[in-house]
């Protein structure tokens, strides 16, 4: 018998208890569907996280202040006023690691453009926290040296404030207000989007950082100029914890800490604890894939009963085709073809099923979903597989069947 009278006659016999090869179906298609959604979710929090580590920029730390101690009492992390500008030009110039650090301040405050006003981040630094960042301008120009240095009237702008305050115009040399002081708009950002927390990255105003402390915050910073953190930028290629090693042994060393004092101050790898994050969201979809696959299994088992009863009620079938010439591998490979049509038709409704479910839960649950097509492969796969593995033992059955017992059989 070749392969297509095997296949004929398989479809024959499929259809012709077609409630039940519904029914044994059943287990592969919720067994497939759910596969493909699950992983779907899955991917989409890590391209989620992904996504976050794109927005944060490589390899970056931050270093905060510590915490302060009044009466015993320590008050909690980043109460204290621990780090200067100069120790984020010590840690640029001074630690071989660090590609270049960016000092800052910020606040929240009201910002207003003509008849139109904002509530949003305003952030103090340097120029170098744009390369710190890995955060382009979509137009115009980074702060110049001249107005770092001399508290220039200038602001770059996030995606957000400037459709909130301008709408479509382009905000390029338009004259801001923050806190009753005047800046004129000299850069918008490239749109960067949510933070790993949900914040919208977009929805800030960067000045100058002495323009921040001099004429917004109104604070002359004394001779340290205290700051409020560094965002630190580590070279391309070099180890993470040798550079937060070389910048915790420095500002030790810079804020004459002797030997078992604490640290007045704290570094954060952000990079490492996204990364973390990623590999918890790789971990989780291959779980909620194999927690899914069970029902392939069980779907499995369902085709291996039906066979087993098919092979029963067809022995005197199977000794007619026997006694006629049938050799035992063409019963096999007819039973085999049975199993595995079962397979791939329940395995095609599944992914339908699971497409369907995938965009469901994407549109009406808000959750970002990516539909992998390598995903669909490897589920309607895995059900063929289930095909055969399942299908052998009753294949089996019917080929070592002999002539003489199947014709007699009752």
């Amino acid at each position: 018998m070749n392969a297509l009278a095997a296949l004929r006659s398989a479809w024959r016999a499929l259809t012709t208890n077609l409630l039940r090869s519904i029914l044994t179906m059943l287990g592969i298609i919720i067994g497939v569907g759910a596969v493909i959604t699950m992983i779907a979710v899955g991917g989409g929090a890590q391209k989620r996280v992904e996504e976050q580590i794109k927005g944060l920029g490589s390899n970056i730390m931050l270093v905060l202040p510590g915490a302060v101690s009044q009466g015993g009492v320590r008050l909690g992390a980043q109460t204290g006023q621990t780090l200067t500008e100069e120790d984020a030009k010590a840690i640029a110039l001074e630690v071989p690691e660090v590609q270049a650090a960016a000092p800052s301040l910020r606040t929240g405050a009201q910002v207003v453009a003509g008849n139109a006003n904002w509530n949003t981040q305003v952030f103090g630094t340097w120029s170098d926290y744009f390369e710190v960042r890995d955060w382009p301008l979509a137009e115009g120009r980074v702060f110049e040296s001249g107005e770092i240095a001399g508290s220039g009237k200038v602001a770059i702008v996030g995606q957000t404030v400037a459709e909130q305050l301008f709408g479509g115009a382009d905000p390029i040399d338009q004259t801001i207000r923050v806190k009753k002081v005047p800046l004129t708009i000299v850069g918008v950002l490239a749109r960067k989007g949510q933070n790993s927390v949900g914040q919208d990255q977009d929805d800030i105003v960067i000045v100058p950082l002495s323009t921040f402390r001099n004429r917004i915050q109104g604070m002359s910073g004394g001779r340290l100029k205290r700051i409020g953190s560094v965002t630190v930028k580590v070279r391309e290629g070099l180890s993470m914890k040798s550079a937060e090693d070389g910048i915790r042994e420095l500002l030790r060393q810079r804020h004459r800490l002797q030997a078992g004092q604490d640290d007045d101050f704290s570094i954060r790898n952000l990079t490492e604890m996204l990364a973390a994050q990623e590999e918890s969201s790789r971990v989780m979809t291959l779980l909620l894939a194999a927690v899914a696959g069970v029902s392939l299994v069980v779907g499995g088992i369902g085709i291996m009963n039906i066979m087993l009863v098919s092979v029963t009620e067809r022995t005197r079938e199977i000794g007619l085709r026997m006694a006629v010439g049938a050799r035992s591998r063409d019963i096999l490979g007819q039973f085999l073809i049975e199993a595995v049509t079962l397979s791939l038709i329940g395995g095609a409704i599944g992914v339908v099923l699971g497409a369907i479910a995938t965009w469901v839960v994407g549109t009406f649950a808000g959750w970002q979903v990516a539909l992998s097509p390598a995903a669909i492969v490897l589920a309607v796969g895995f059900s063929a597989a289930v095909g055969v593995f399942f299908g052998y033992y009753p294949a089996r059955r019917a080929a070592a069947l002999l002539p003489i017992q199947a014709l007699r059989y009752e």
